[in-house]
């Protein structure tokens, strides 16, 4: 268990006619809190020893400084730069087991043995407005630095397992990217196209020999494109199409026998990727027809997946049963084509 607080203070100030500053501070606290039994770890992650803490007892207390500045600065009547910089404490944090046959992902709590990771950001981009502001477009750039990330290590331990904070490790990681996006927000047709390319890369000592790698959230490519058309005033129609490069993931790429078992070699950390992810979803969306009532009602038709793409949620590398020197993979995906009818009403 845990307690998070904080205080803040933030101020919006503008300087002339093109100027505007929103700075602030905040002061975060988070505190661990009985009941629980905290493990202690030798110098190899191997448990040494335990604590258990009663009810309603504070144990373990971590806090920031975390301060933030933005700026907006107008260059003319349609187009700004924006730029930005945070510092952040982080005392709850995911890890990802990259594994591709166990994705499984567990979150953390800061604690007696893992810190509170640490972020500092900066961001800036370029705004432009055409067609008296009916086309809205956008470049944003950003670089993110991270201290006291975590990760699993290698072969990790995950099930049923009470000392889960010993199958950690820690490092630093860092991630940067770009983003493009054009937007059509009035109009019977609107809607918007987003493209981002973005890297996050991790480097840990106890980790893939201390070689830097892909974070498991890494996805360079990432696209996103949005129409709504009116067709009249009581139809609509909607389209969402997604398109993202496949999260990195770690592969066997041999075996050895030991002792007459068959045991797996494995590549190194997230070396491979799973195969790219992308849907296309459609709706449409029949309106009650326009009354001073009270009560009001939209019926939406909508195909989730129209194309039936079969997404990767896991691969498992499964040995053949006449042949155990033989493996295949196989892949796992949970949604296909999905139809669906949603009645929403207000009163």
């Amino acid at each position: 268990y845990g307690l998070e607080s904080g205080i803040y203070a933030s101020n919006d100030q503008e300087i002339g006619s093109r100027l505007t500053l929103k700075y602030g501070l905040r002061f975060s606290v988070y505190q661990n809190v009985g009941p629980g039994t905290v493990y202690t770890y030798d110098e190899d992650f191997e448990p040494a020893d335990s604590i258990y803490y009663s009810r309603a007892e504070f144990y373990k207390t971590y806090s920031g400084i975390e301060p933030r500045v933005g700026m907006t600065f107008l260059l003319d009547e349609y187009s700004s730069v924006k730029a930005s910089y945070s510092h952040t404490y982080q005392y709850l944090q995911l890890a990802q087991n990259s594994t591709a046959g166990t994705p499984l992902d567990i979150w953390f709590s800061a604690s007696p043995n893992v810190k509170p990771q640490v972020a500092d950001q900066v961001a800036a981009g370029y705004f432009r407005n055409f067609r008296k502001n009916t086309i809205e477009t956008s470049v944003e750039v950003y670089y993110k630095n991270m201290r006291n990330s975590i990760d699993f290590k290698d072969h990790a331990e995950l099930l049923l397992n009470k000392q889960l904070e010993g199958e950690l490790r820690f490092g630093k990681s860092w991630a940067y990217g770009v983003e493009v996006m054009l937007a059509m927000p009035q109009g019977r047709l609107n809607g918007w196209v987003s493209y981002t390319y973005s890297r996050a890369w991790r480097k840990f000592e106890d980790i893939n020999d201390g070689k830097v790698y892909p974070a498991p959230y890494d996805s360079p490519h990432d696209v996103s494109i949005v129409l709504n058309f009116e067709a009249t005033q009581r139809i609509s129609f909607s389209t969402n199409w997604i398109y993202s490069t496949g999260k990195p993931v770690t592969f066997p790429t041999g075996r050895a026998v030991i002792d007459g078992a068959i045991v797996p070699i494995y590549s190194d950390r997230n070396a491979y990727r799973m195969m790219d992810y992308h849907r296309l979803d459609l709706s449409m969306t029949l309106h009650q027809k326009p009354t001073d009532q009270r009560f009001k009602w939209d019926l939406v038709f909508s195909v989730y997946n129209a194309y039936n793409r079969h997404n990767t949620w896991a691969i498992n590398f499964t040995q053949e049963a006449d042949n155990p020197y033989e493996t295949y993979a196989e892949q796992t995906y949970l949604f296909g084509i999905i139809p669906a009818v949603t009645f929403n009403f207000n009163f």
